[in-house]
């Protein structure tokens, strides 16, 4: 016997440790579910509704209140029927059992695993009792469709929270704990009826419901619609914040709720403006993906689309692809120009030129002599763009695109003033958001807040850090500049119907078409192309991506409260979990704490 539980962990079990579980939330608090495994938020036993629990236990324990761990009964009843049939067709494992299986101990059969099952399952009734079993047992067994725990499952396949579950989805969900793949109501659902169907059966052999409500609740079986619900809106979005959701809910076991910045009627109008868009114009001018990422002025993601079709491909195009952002790269070298002391009104030659042996050309190959800052910018004239990257420093150009927050490695050659270095989406667009806030680097950010399970308040998160450029002198200029593209120059196209600002980007060969820019409450960037980089055809930033654009933002301005992000300062206290983590080796992201040399814990306030 000491052989057998000498390495069973005594002291995990009896404190119930739980794994981390990160549940991510949209801005105004609803589930954002993502594809592939999900796990809710662990709930108490009082959050189960009493037909489910009654469900359950009739299905799988139904002495579970009376036995001591081991159902010595339900063994031997299982063993005449298996007997009799000449097969397993009944088990006489209890929930106790179930529950040690599923976390404690692993599957191996052996004399020594079952010697452990049957000595844990006795101790796990003394020490913890029935409720607190079957509430870990509710919250960890798989119930198919990535679903683990009974609140995972409620809002995976009737988009509820657990304790609006009906009579009816309650018994189906019970149904699904001896095997869920095989009864999972999306791919089954007629198998699933008739699992729901024995549930309600053994429900009223014993006693918990009558029988009349048995076939009632049979009798609507027709409008029991299980579904997965729509978590796919957001998905990209999900993936690329729940590294950092991941970050601040570190080892804190249980449930860490994390708010995010994600607005669900702006990601259902992108999702929709980027799918029309590929499905008519696209289809016929070649470009096969498109991607698009809204944010407001301070960084905070509202929405983000990595592709056309998330099922089809997770790749996220707006944070993960790199590529040439042509001519939207222009905001740099007269960024960089306005700071050398250059005006709009200031000339400049657009005429052939030749550097080292490149000679670049304006699209269409007309050039119109000497023009102003303001005009070569809006009709985005490559010469003069080249020829200003030259005048003030291609190291100065440089150290310009550092400083609206542009990190990837840039090129010292000079078709870089024309773009030619690659950039990902979701930091170009953040640049522009430098511009239109007045202040920079703007960085990108997805996380409100959140809030520990047991912790009684929520700690803000926020920006990652405050810009530290002020951009006042210079603001002025590059706002009327990027107005300019808008109004009378290569992207009139996009032009929303109000105030916008912005600039297009085409990529050698049409490779890549760009807009990015920005509207009073929202900034916005736009990409079309390729996966495998083959050329579109004859599509300009100023066309397809500008469409898209303009398309998104006349939606999205016209639903009530676009500029805002809701309950964003709701929440007083703040914590830089970053900061704080890389300071303490005992910080606790979960109440923002760490351990001082002597004395109590004390608050995180970096």
């Amino acid at each position: 016997m000491v052989w057998a539980l000498k390495d069973v962990p005594w002291s995990e079990i009896r404190a119930g440790t739980l794994k981390p579980i990160v549940v991510l939330e949209t801005s105004n608090g609803e589930p954002l579910v993502r594809q592939g495994p999900y796990q809710g938020p662990y709930a108490q036993y009082e959050a189960f509704p009493p037909h489910l629990v009654d469900a359950v236990l009739s299905i799988e324990d139904r002495r579970f209140m009376d036995h001591f761990g081991i159902d010595v009964r339900g063994i031997g009843r299982a063993l005449v029927r298996n007997f009799a049939a000449g097969s397993v067709v009944e088990g006489g494992s209890t929930i106790t059992q179930q529950l040690i299986k599923l976390q404690y101990l692993d599957s191996d059969r052996t004399i020594k695993r079952k010697i452990q099952e049957f000595v844990i399952a006795i101790w796990l009734e003394w020490k913890l009792g029935k409720k607190e079993i079957l509430t870990r047992y509710l919250n960890t067994a798989y119930l198919g469709a990535g679903a683990t725990g009974m609140p995972a499952a409620a809002r995976i396949y009737f988009n509820k929270d657990i304790g609006a579950l009906d009579l009816a989805e309650s018994a189906m969900l019970a149904g699904l704990l001896r095997a869920p793949s095989q009864w999972n109501p999306i791919d089954n659902f007629e198998g699933a009826r008739q699992r729901t169907s024995v549930v309600l059966d053994t429900m009223v052999a014993n006693k918990k419901i009558t029988a009349s409500v048995a076939e009632s609740v049979r009798a609507r079986f027709a409008q029991l619609h299980p579904t997965a619900p729509p978590p796919r809106a957001g998905s990209w979005f999900a993936d690329w914040i729940s590294p950092q959701a991941s970050e601040i809910a570190g080892t804190s076991p249980g449930s860490t709720t994390v708010r995010t910045t994600l607005v669900p009627h702006l990601q259902q109008i992108a999702e929709r403006v980027v799918k029309r868009a590929l499905d008519t114009e696209g289809k016929t001018r070649g470009a096969s993906q498109a991607a698009l990422v809204v944010m407001m002025p301070d960084g905070a993601v509202v929405a983000m689309v990595g592709g056309r079709d998330y099922k089809q491909s997770q790749f996220n195009r707006a944070v993960t692809a790199m590529r040439q952002p042509g001519s939207t790269f222009k905001l740099f070298v007269y960024y960089a120009a306005l700071k050398a002391g250059l005006g709009l009104t200031d000339q400049i030659l657009d005429a052939p030129i030749e550097v080292n042996g490149w000679s670049p050309e304006n699209s269409g190959g007309r050039y119109r002599g000497w023009v102003t800052l303001a005009e070569a910018f809006a009709r985005s004239l490559n010469a003069p763009a080249v020829a200003l990257a030259q005048e003030v420093g291609l190291d100065k150009v440089i150290a310009a695109a550092r400083e609206l927050g542009i990190s990837a490695p840039l090129a010292n050659t000079p078709s870089l003033a024309l773009g030619t270095s690659e950039i990902s989406l979701l930091d170009l667009t953040s640049a522009y958001a430098s511009v239109h806030l007045g202040k920079a680097p703007v960085e990108p950010w997805g996380i409100v807040d959140f809030q520990a399970s047991g912790q009684e308040k929520s700690f803000r998160v926020g920006p990652p850090a405050t810009p530290a450029t002020d951009l006042a002198q210079y603001q002025p200029d590059l706002l009327r500049l990027l107005q300019l593209v808008v109004e009378r120059g290569t992207g009139r196209d996009a032009d929303p119907g109000s105030f916008a600002a912005g600039k297009t980007g085409t990529s050698q060969n049409n490779r890549d078409a760009w807009f990015v820019g920005f509207t009073d409450p929202l900034v916005a960037g736009v990409w079309v192309g390729n996966d495998d980089d083959t050329p579109m055809k004859g599509v300009t930033g100023g066309d397809l991506p500008a469409h898209i654009w303009r398309d998104f933002m006349r939606e999205a301005l016209a639903e009530p409260g676009a500029n805002t992000l809701a309950g964003a300062q709701a929440t007083p206290q703040s914590c830089n979990v970053r900061a704080c983590s890389r300071s303490y080796r005992s910080f606790r992201p979960s109440d923002c704490t760490y351990q001082p040399y002597s004395g109590e814990r004390r608050l995180c306030e970096k």
